[in-house]
């Protein structure tokens, strides 16, 4: 086979694009696996043993942790608000956490409902795992949940979508596009694939059959809104559904956001020139680099965990098994009023009143409200454990 030829045939490798009647060009994906084969090179077969590695150490250290379940709240958040940024909200975790605890200010960002929305259909997702295979079904109420209530909620939220969208610069037209998916009539059949394709019994190592997956879908996008958010969605709970992580904590959006342009840049190479193996060495460095942070930070959880019991033994006496039993509700719900405190160690509001204020002078809760009557008090060193890689 020629250079010519070769070229050509890789430029198909991933599908092709085709006149429709109006005069556009959209892209129509070939069915997963690629054909030509993968080419696993010595390189990126490292590489991909590598990232099985470093998940593995993560998934062990989140399960070394004392109340997995609990920790998981941060993680789940991050990867929510990084998510969430590469699709353009100005919300950051902070702004979340306060939503959650019902803080409301004036310069709240309008977008915040769009996150907490991704943590619910997160949240969803997995709870239906159990039930529910990941399918075109599964998707669908992932993307209701994900777009109830907030911007883009009037584009049909879990219905696939019945019109041509494209993907370009903000208030560009159909013919000014970067890249124009499928035709509305074949994402339906392109989506059915890709579901066939996740059960099938490839012999493909299960981080490139996920990596494939996720371009794939990107490919197809198939919503008129939210295809970002649900296509990541969908690596999580695909390491979920597969036991490769037994909680959600990998934060990969961090990866993607911190290389934005060369994440979409390989996506559309892939439809350019047939470039899986390319998209797939991104890919892994990001699950490699991103399992090992979250790793750094599962540890810095149990110092901090240790560090602050510590503190509560040497300085509250007998006031220690209640400021335990505060500090361990703070992991899940890191921002408290008196209130708050007064319900959960259920005593009057001077003694929740006067534990809070002993955490504060401990050095574990820090108000941030700067009121005088309904304060909010939040674990900071805990937040930004999180808070230091979101920008």
């Amino acid at each position: 086979m020629g250079k010519q030829d070769r070229q050509f045939r890789d430029s198909q490798r991933a599908g092709r694009y085709v006149s429709q009647p109006t005069g556009y060009r959209a892209f129509v994906p070939a069915a997963l696996p690629p054909d030509p084969p993968l080419e696993i090179s010595a390189d990126l077969n490292v590489l991909l043993s590598q990232a099985n590695l470093a998940l593995g150490r993560l998934d062990g250290s989140i399960q070394t942790l004392p109340d997995p379940d609990l920790f998981v709240y941060m993680y789940v958040r991050k990867e929510a608000v990084l998510s969430s940024q590469i699709e353009g909200t100005q919300s950051s975790l902070q702004d979340v956490l306060a939503a959650e605890a019902k803080i409301l200010t004036p310069d709240r960002p309008r977008d915040v409902d769009e996150v907490v929305n991704y943590v619910s259909a997160m949240n969803e997702g997995l709870a239906r795992l159990a039930e529910l295979p990941i399918s075109v079904r599964l998707i669908r109420e992932i993307h209701a949940k994900l777009l109830e209530g907030v911007r883009g909620s009037h584009l049909t939220p879990g219905e696939l979508r019945t019109s041509q969208n494209w993907i370009g610069p903000a208030g560009c037209t159909l013919d000014e596009a970067i890249f124009i998916p499928p035709p509305p009539h074949e994402v339906a059949q392109h989506l059915a694939e890709l579901e066939r394709f996740l059960h099938s019994d490839s012999q493909l190592p299960l981080l490139v059959k996920i990596g494939l997956a996720h371009a794939q879908f990107e490919t197809i996008h198939p919503f008129l809104d939210g295809n970002g958010r649900v296509g990541r969605l969908l690596i999580t709970l695909l390491l979920c559904e597969r036991s490769v992580l037994v909680k959600p904590v990998l934060y990969l959006s961090y990866y993607f956001k911190r290389h934005r342009q060369a994440y979409y840049d390989h996506l559309q190479s892939i439809r350019d020139e047939g470039t899986w193996e390319r998209w797939l060495t991104f890919f892994m460095h990001g699950v490699l680099e991103v399992s090992q942070q979250a790793t750094d930070t599962a540890r810095e959880i149990l110092e901090l965990r240790e560090s602050h019991r510590r503190a509560i033994t040497d300085n509250l006496g007998r006031a220690a098994g209640n400021g335990y039993r505060v500090l361990e509700h703070l992991y899940e719900h890191p921002i408290v009023s008196v209130n708050d405190v007064k319900g959960l160690i259920r005593t009057t509001y001077p003694a929740a009143n006067e534990l809070v204020a002993n955490l504060v002078q401990i050095g574990i809760l820090q108000e941030f409200t700067g009121r005088t009557r309904n304060r909010r008090f939040r674990y900071e060193e805990y937040v930004q454990l999180f808070h230091d890689t979101e920008n």
